[in-house]
């Protein structure tokens, strides 16, 4: 099997006396979409933060394209980006002056047909010349995206990118991603509350309790693995078993 792109060994992070992430490892292979599950608190949010190097594990390991991300951080990230529906971009420009700032930010060329591809594959003729300010939260996600993608990384970090859309659009997103993930060969960590889209979307999930992984695989061997008829269900006894404790 060829090298992952992500290779994490051993990753804990504490906050004083608060272990948010325990010890964890796991692998992001090329063109894989892998999703991050938990209930809120289980360490998925630090773990992003970790891999984007926005903050410093405590003890482990990140390897990114073969590279150690402590040590090559400006490197790795030219090829990573992030989405996230709990994000924001400068409010007084408009969501081409956001994209043209990123644009310029990683040295893109051919600045304005970069931004017409991406303001094309998401749909978003509409809002191109709307000030940030006044989005919706659904059209800030798809700002949000369009930032991530126009970079043309080769790892993706999505954190619930979906929350804010309607059905419509959340179906347009959906089949974009997967779409492009087949067409760039990206690799993609992908995390929601939605249990029927991380069913959808990833090729493996890990599941995350208390920041230490209780599961890995697809998600049949998730469900199979705890005896329930679905994922959902698989989320809803970890949370509570969580909550008792």
């Amino acid at each position: 099997m060829a090298q992952p792109l992500v290779e994490v060994r051993n990753l804990t992070k504490r906050f004083g006396d608060f272990v948010a992430v325990d010890n964890i490892s796991f692998d992001i292979q090329e063109g894989e979409i892998l999703g991050l599950l938990g209930p809120n608190g289980a360490g998925k949010t630090t773990t992003i933060h970790m891999l984007l190097g926005l903050i410093t594990p405590t003890a482990g390991s990140i390897r990114i394209f073969g590279l150690d991300l402590a040590e090559h951080r400006e490197t790795i990230l030219k090829q990573v980006n992030f989405s996230s529906t709990y994000i924001s971009m400068p409010y007084s420009l408009t969501v081409e002056e956001n994209l043209r700032v990123i644009a310029r930010l990683y040295g893109l060329s051919n600045i304005t047909q970069q931004i017409d591809d991406v303001v094309k594959k998401l749909d978003m003729q509409e809002i191109r010349g709307k000030l940030t300010r006044k989005l919706s939260s659904g059209q800030m996600s798809r700002l949000t995206l369009a930032k991530a993608i126009m970079t043309r990384p080769k790892v993706l970090l999505l954190d619930e990118p979906t929350a804010s859309l309607d059905p419509d659009i959340t179906q347009k997103i959906k089949a974009f991603l997967k779409e492009y993930r087949r067409s760039e060969n990206l690799s993609i960590l992908y995390t929601s509350h939605n249990m029927r889209e991380m069913e959808e979307m990833s090729d493996r999930i890990i599941f995350l309790q208390r920041g230490s992984i209780v599961a890995e695989g697809t998600a049949q061997q998730i469900v199979e693995r705890f005896g329930q008829r679905d994922l959902e269900e698989v989320f809803l006894k970890l949370a509570r078993e969580e909550r008792r404790i």
